[in-house]
């Protein structure tokens, strides 16, 4: 079952702005990652899946639902935490949990008290004298503290301490084990990397990329970086064996070459490199910030528009 359907949705703000024929499925019981940095348009998408706009094209739903129209049927199933956290003030954190427990009409305070301890969140405060992470885990609390179906999750660790972001990814990968539906959106890699079974890549306003976590983390294709002797070896094995019969030549500096080939060809390349003086050999294993990176290598500030 397909629990959050997004399909050729648009949303066109003007001069090249917003999301454009975007559509991709989370099936129930997944952890699908959504990456891009500021501005991509995966704050846009899930506005849209929370029902708090109407799509110029095509659809986004949950539940087998409309998001904007049956909204207020979906909301009580999902727990949602937002890119930017704004608190209501003149409330307490205790006034603001229970103010969202009234709302989502499911008061369970052994699990809140559970989620209070885990994040070691006192609530006791006043919201607008909180810290950035004091508030972030307040959010985080306040969307699983209903023990909700659907997880939306807009850069939820944001703000707090890598101890934090720890227990935060051990407890979304518990709740997946539960059978729960997870959307996240994060730009830290070693969260998605952690958590997700899919991941799609937006730039720009359009997926580039949609693809098994697991195919990237054991990809048949591997890289390796070769050091010959000197420059003049490095390019006579080029010449010879860059022909892409069983491996291809990735890049050439001086004496170095990195060289893509099958885990099926290792051998023949092997045995090709044995003809040679070869001072260093080692495998580069492609990351997923690698992947990401390649779509915005060309993009002069890409590595700011992460932060």
């Amino acid at each position: 079952m397909n629990v959050i359907d997004v399909n050729r949705f648009t949303k066109d703000y003007g001069f090249g702005r917003g999301v454009f024929d975007a559509s991709f499925q989370v099936h129930e019981g997944e952890i699908f990652g959504f990456l891009g940095p500021n501005g991509a348009g995966k704050s846009t998408t899930i506005r849209h899946l929370m029902g708090f706009s109407k799509p110029d094209g095509g659809y986004t739903r949950l539940l087998g639902k409309d998001t904007f129209d049956r909204y207020y049927e979906i909301l009580p199933h999902v727990g949602y935490i937002p890119g930017e956290v704004a608190l209501p003030a003149g409330l307490t954190g205790w006034e603001f949990l229970r103010m969202m427990q009234g709302l989502q009409k499911k008061k369970d305070d052994k699990k809140l008290n559970e989620l209070l301890g885990l994040f070691e969140l006192d609530p006791s405060g006043e919201t607008k004298r909180m810290s950035l992470g004091v508030k972030r885990k307040l959010a985080v609390v306040s969307a699983f503290m209903s023990d909700p179906q659907v997880l939306i999750l807009d850069e939820p660790t944001s703000g707090l301490d890598p101890v934090m972001q720890d227990v935060f990814v051990e407890y979304v990968k518990n709740e997946k084990k539960r059978g729960k539906t997870v959307l996240l959106s994060s730009h830290i890699f070693s969260e998605v990397d952690a958590t997700c079974d899919r991941i799609a890549i937006i730039k720009d306003g359009k997926l580039v990329s949609q693809f098994v976590a697991d195919d990237l983390r054991h990809a048949s294709q591997k890289t390796y970086a070769v050091t010959f002797g000197d420059k003049a070896t490095c390019e006579a094995f080029c010449k010879a064996y860059g022909n892409g019969k069983f491996l291809t030549v990735d890049s050439r500096n001086g004496a170095e070459a990195k060289i893509t080939t099958e885990d099926s060809r290792i051998n023949e390349v092997t045995a090709a490199l044995s003809e040679y003086e070869v001072t260093a050999f080692s495998h580069e294993k492609e990351t997923l910030e690698d992947y990401f990176m390649s779509y915005y290598k060309e993009d002069r500030n890409y590595k700011g528009a992460l932060s």
